[in-house]
Order: C-alpha cells, then sequence, then structure tokens
C-alpha cells in the first residue's frame, strides 16, 4: 500500500505565544487534512522572529510532503511571514502581479474607492514564483512554494483559502475515527486491557482521553487510522471492554 502523504503546521504569532490569542486553526486543519487523507504529524507555534521562521520552514519543508503555515501575512511591520518564506527558498521578495492586479481592481472597486496603500501593497508582495491561494472573504490571497503552504491567522480567512487549495491537494486514504466513551469509568482502570487491544490492531492508533465535567467524569476511547473495517472492530472492542469492566459504552463524542 503506497503511504499516505504527511503534513506540518506551523503556527507563527507572538500573540499566540503571549496567550493573547487562543488558536483556532489546528483543529480545523488537522480535521481536514484527515478527511483528505494527508494525516498532520506535527504542528509547532513559533514567535514573528525572521532567523526562526525561516529555519524553521526549512527543516519542516524536507521533512514533510506538506507544510501549512498561519499568521504573518497582514500588512502591519510584524507581519513577516511571506518575506521569510523567500528567504527560505533563496527567492526574492518582490509585487506578485497577479496578485497586485486583483487587489488594485478591489480597492478600486469599492464605493468610495479604497486606497491601496503600502500596507495593502505588501500583502500583494510575494517570493518570486508563488503560486496564489485565493481568498473569497478579504480579497489578500495566500500562497504555495514548492510544498510550503502559507495562510492567513484569521479562522474564517484561513478556512476559506484551506478549502480553496484543498482542491489541489493529492491525498491518500481518508484517515478514519471511533469514538467509544463510558461516564464514570477512570483511565487508570483501562491501561493494560487497551493496551491488549492496540496490540491486536497494530495499524490503527488508539488512545484513551479522560473528561472532566459538571455532568460527570469519563474517559473517551478512539479508534483511528485508514482502515475503515479495522476501525470499526477495533471499536466493538473497545465497547466489549467496557461493557466487561462493568460500564456502559457510549458511541461518539462525549457531550
Amino acid at each position: 500500500m503506497t503511504r499516505n502523504p504527511t503534513a506540518c503546521l506551523l503556527i507563527i504569532g507572538n500573540e499566540v505565544l503571549s496567550g493573547r490569542t487562543q488558536d483556532a486553526n489546528l483543529q480545523y486543519v488537522a480535521r481536514r487534512l484527515g478527511e483528505i487523507g494527508i494525516p498532520l504529524m506535527e504542528a509547532r507555534v513559533i514567535p514573528d522572529i525572521r532567523e526562526i521562521i525561516v529555519d524553521t520552514v526549512n527543516e519542516v519543508r524536507a521533512k514533510f510532503d506538506h507544510v501549512f503555515t498561519t499568521g504573518g501575512i497582514g500588512p502591519t511591520h510584524d507581519d513577516i511571514t511571506s518575506e521569510c518564506i523567500a528567504e527560505a527558498f533563496g527567492v526574492p521578495w518582490e509585487p506578485h502581479p497577479e496578485a497586485w492586479a486583483r487587489m488594485e481592481r478591489y480597492y478600486a472597486s469599492l464605493n468610495p474607492p479604497g486606497d491601496f496603500n503600502k500596507a495593502r501593497q505588501r500583502m500583494a508582495t510575494m517570493p518570486r514564483g508563488a503560486r496564489l491561494i485565493s481568498n473569497a472573504i478579504s480579497i489578500a490571497p495566500g500562497f504555495s512554494m514548492g510544498n510550503v503552504h502559507v495562510m492567513a491567522g484569521v479562522p474564517r480567512i484561513m478556512q476559506a483559502m484551506f478549502e480553496e487549495l484543498a482542491q489541489q491537494l493529492k491525498g491518500g486514504v481518508p484517515i478514519v475515527s471511533r469514538t467509544v466513551h463510558a461516564n464514570g469509568l477512570a483511565e487508570g482502570r483501562i491501561a493494560e486491557g487497551l493496551a491488549d487491544i492496540q496490540a491486536r490492531y497494530p495499524t490503527l492508533d488508539i488512545g484513551s482521553y479522560p473528561y472532566y465535567r459538571a455532568t460527570g467524569n469519563g474517559v473517551a476511547l478512539v479508534a483511528k487510522g485508514t482502515e475503515e473495517e479495522a476501525v470499526a472492530a477495533a471499536a466493538q472492542a473497545i465497547a466489549a471492554f467496557i461493557r466487561a469492566s462493568g460500564f456502559t459504552p457510549i458511541e461518539g463524542e462525549p457531550e
């Protein structure tokens, strides 16, 4: 069986590292990539520091089939991701003819016309050879260079860019998962039995995720992989194990 392509996500921004902004993109990107058949193998949060961005991009683009970045492509001085991608690829950072034309037309079409000023022109300045990722929300596009896909940090805009890009991504077998949870079940009671199930299904990822809620505590057990029949069989085995432990298995994520 041909292996699935792999992916890494770089979340770029001092505001995320400071705690001021809570990242909302990781879950979306991971879920959608799984559906396409490109498992997300690694995610990092890095600051708006040129050397770190350049070095990290070069490291992970050599390691993974796809690298996705979010953040740092806006109009302000601290939005340096685009410049750093140019440096990482060793190409000039310059006005992108198509991006420039799109944005110039857009601001001229506003009533009253908008100012396509220097700040906005930064968003149309990209590494030479960049392939545009259209943005139906706020016009300014993202872009791809090689296997690196550069998107906005604002979740709604990032999602629009991702969905545009997704049409071009060649994935592998979609990642499927099944969740079985049990209220009142403690994670410490299931470790050995869960390890036995994992040994029976070595090609799957089987994990346990305790939850603590006002409505009651419990643990969610997840089987995940590319083999749908094996995932279903593992979920049945997990449910049987929960039942044998004296608890009621409930399919799906806990509410």
